[in-house]
């Protein structure tokens, strides 16, 4: 991957953007591909699209960039600890000792979170795990009036704080918010080699960063009012089942072996013919891939799909380790791969094509 990109990723993903906070986040990738494009379009919940002008269907590509985070409850009068409430799903046992920013009127505020100490905790109670309604964020304050003069108000977001690096030897990135900004930098890099490579496409092109996913694929509700798209590709995380205890049926992906190509979630099961077109562009072209499923959760898909009378749709997945945790795993080949199948995709998604899909 280029060192300028690379260098893109970590200020992407270090980004602050919990859903319903994605002004960062959006600047950054207007920033970045908003000279690769023609024409930049904007619905009002927040997400941003690209647009590629051409002739032909009208053909969404979505990665969504909000991550999950947290947003401030309560200040308790006495100590000034504060209480929160989660946006987006966690796990409470990844939560405790998790270095938070807190993002005040008066600027950002270091925290950790924190709970009872096991120490005076009754066996019984010790052994059980800690939920996050027991739990608060500590950003050093000893009163509620304290916490308040620092900035604090009732509604104030925060993400957990997790610098982006790269491990073994420069193959896998390691940081936060992966899901989904790996994705939605996927898309940005079709944009980038569509331009630079001078690369053509039959189709009228939208590539979208969406907001408010992960509280209910919100962003992917608006976008398609706004592009009326004819044919959709969502490019998200796929929940990479090669870490101990995960059988083959519950996650098939496994990092390092290609992109996914999604068969089937509760929130979407994908146009056939549409699955079937993918699956014979990346054996034509070489590009190692996977078909997988996930028995829970969804993507912005799950939504796009159903758009009017509908809208034949397709999930590429990027295998990730610990997703919805304060540090995910994910291999830059498996993102490279991601990438070039896009490319191939676009530059086959003609009228004929596209009108194959829901032909009977």
């Amino acid at each position: 991957m280029r060192g300028d990109s690379l260098e893109f990723l970590r200020r992407f993903t270090e980004a602050f953007g919990p859903a319903g906070f994605e002004r960062e986040v959006i600047g950054l990738a207007k920033g970045y591909a908003g000279p690769h494009s023609d024409q930049i379009l904007y619905d009002k919940l927040g997400s941003i699209v690209f647009r590629k002008i051409g002739r032909g269907p009208r053909i969404l590509l979505t990665g969504h960039v909000d991550e999950i985070g947290f947003v401030i409850s309560g200040i308790d009068k006495e100590t000034g600890f504060l209480s929160f409430n989660p946006l987006g799903g966690w796990f409470d046992q990844v939560l405790l000792s998790t270095v938070v920013i807190v993002r005040t009127r008066k600027g950002d505020l270091p925290g950790v979170i924190a709970a009872k100490p096991p120490h005076l905790l009754p066996r019984e109670e010790a052994e059980k795990v800690v939920k996050i309604d027991k739990m608060f964020i500590d950003i050093g304050a000893t009163s509620g009036e304290e916490a308040r003069d620092m900035g604090v108000r009732v509604g104030d977001p925060a993400i957990p704080w997790s610098p982006f690096q790269t491990i073994k030897g420069g193959k896998l990135v390691m940081g936060k918010a992966f899901d989904d900004r790996i994705g939605a930098f996927a898309i940005l890099e079709l944009l980038r080699e569509l331009k630079e490579g001078g690369i053509g496409h039959p189709n009228d092109l939208f590539c979208a960063a969406t907001v408010q996913e992960e509280v209910g694929l919100r962003g992917a509700s608006t976008v398609p009012h706004l592009v009326d798209p004819d044919a959709a590709i969502v490019v998200d995380v796929d929940i990479s089942g090669d870490v101990p205890g995960i059988r083959a049926e519950e996650a098939p992906a496994r990092m390092g072996k290609g992109p996914s190509i999604l068969a089937y979630d509760p929130s979407m099961i994908p146009n056939q013919p549409f699955k079937e077109f993918a699956i014979g562009v990346a054996e034509e072209c070489g590009i190692p891939y996977q078909i997988s499923q996930s028995p829970r959760g969804g993507t912005d898909a799950g939504r796009i799909h159903i758009y009017k009378t509908g809208c034949p749709s397709l999930v590429i997945g990027i295998p990730t380790r610990h997703i919805h945790s304060k540090a995910s795993i994910a291999s830059l080949e498996d993102l490279e791969n991601a990438v070039r199948l896009l490319i191939e995709l676009v530059k086959r998604l003609d009228e004929p094509t596209v009108k194959s899909f829901t032909a009977l």
